[in-house]
């Protein structure tokens, strides 16, 4: 319908056309794709982590013994970094007291240490993805140490330990292992993603 303004000769539209928005954008950009499958990042985790049991609990020799860090901690490390929203608390617990039955630990130590150290890395995980693996290292570094500083405590509990430098020794390999470790499992997770997106 079209009016006449007595102010100026210029017609008025009433009822303007509305556009419809589909129209204006006939091919909507569609949502961002998850970075894993949903199913997927079960079966990479778990795997992981079980290769680092089996790291864990590999009979060595006493000497070899002594620097073999903690796989398992470093591989929740890792994925709490990267799958914040499911690999948690919760599961580090999981995985803690599994590693304690492995192990022949005292029940729920490596529980109460991996969910420490996990709470630390979900408060952290935005700016530590910003970092370089140096500077992960320190990181990686003061996990490591409060884990064992906790296992430690748990010990002189029931008997007197000194603490030696044999203490150290898996705190040292285990940050210096930490670059293999996160390029490793960098490149697990990339590979069976673009297999995925390949099928």
């Amino acid at each position: 319908m079209i009016v006449w303004s007595h102010s100026a000769p210029v017609p008025l539209i009433s009822n303007p056309i509305r556009l419809n928005p589909s129209l204006t954008h006939p091919h909507p950009r569609p949502p961002c794709p998850l970075p894993m499958n949903k199913t997927l990042w079960f079966y990479q985790v778990t795997l992981t982590i079980v290769v680092a049991m089996c790291l864990r609990i590999l009979p060595l020799s006493h000497t070899l013994e002594l620097f073999n860090p903690d796989w398992v901690l470093l591989a929740l490390i890792y994925w709490s970094l990267v799958l914040p929203e499911r690999v948690g608390i919760f599961y580090a617990w999981a995985v803690g007291l599994l590693t304690d039955e492995l192990t022949g630990q005292l029940f729920g130590q490596h529980a109460l240490a991996y969910s420490l150290a996990i709470y630390a890395c979900l408060k952290l995980h935005k700016r530590l993805r910003q970092y370089s693996l140096l500077q992960q290292g320190f990181f990686i570094f003061c996990c490591l140490l409060l884990s064992q500083l906790l296992f430690f405590f748990i010990k002189n509990l029931h008997q007197s330990v000194q603490l030696s430098s044999d203490f150290w020794l898996p705190l040292l390999t285990g940050t210096a292992c930490w670059p293999l470790v996160y390029t490793a499992l960098r490149f697990l997770r990339s590979a069976e993603q673009t297999n995925i997106d390949h099928r």
